[in-house]
């Protein structure tokens, strides 16, 4: 049986995206390491949410804790228009760095997952990490278990975020181009 690491964006996602992987024979790992989600306080909780549900499930996963606001913002900033693909980029290569020292076989991500994510950089990005580290980058459409994972976390009362996790997007979440406020859906 292969092993995968699986990047976990947070508990909602994985909940689809982890079977799907079992499912298809890999032994799975979950590897938590998100230094784009901000505030902290979101951080915080995005990551005790996945450490009770992994503990529920019985699930492995290794939580990086670091939070690198300053480091990440420095990445995006400059990339404003591609701030997706940068952080796609820290994430994925962080995740493939992780599971070639774990000695792990191959990664993937519940990123892919989202049908708001860009599947075909998320691709391109995880073959090139791949590459870098000497391992496989396991790319599987996840979007059609989306519903079902969301409508789970609501079964199970999870804390479910309305942004995928860094301050553009939460604005972008509250405030249309020309400034003004939208309805606020917290």
């Amino acid at each position: 049986m292969k092993a995968l690491l699986l990047h976990i964006c947070c508990a909602p996602c994985s909940i689809y995206s982890w079977e799907h992987f079992c499912r298809l024979g890999y032994n799975t790992r979950g590897y938590f390491f998100n230094p784009n989600i901000h505030p902290y306080r979101e951080f915080s909780r995005r990551l005790e949410t996945l450490y009770e549900f992994s503990l529920k499930k019985n699930r492995e996963v290794i939580f990086n804790r670091e939070y690198h606001l300053e480091e990440f913002l420095q990445t995006v900033v400059e990339a404003k228009n591609k701030r997706c693909h940068s952080c796609y980029e820290i994430r994925l290569f962080e995740t493939a760095r992780k599971a070639a020292e774990l000695e792990i076989d191959c990664f993937s991500t519940t990123l892919l997952i989202s049908p708001y994510q860009d599947h075909i950089a998320l691709k391109e990005t995880g073959e090139k990490a791949a590459r870098r580290y000497g391992i496989s980058f396991v790319y599987a459409d996840l979007r059609s278990g989306f519903t079902r994972s969301m409508q789970e976390a609501r079964t199970e009362k999870m804390y479910r975020q309305g942004y995928c996790g860094c301050i553009f997007s939460e604005k972008e979440r509250y405030c249309r181009n020309d400034g003004e406020k939208l309805a606020d859906n917290s």
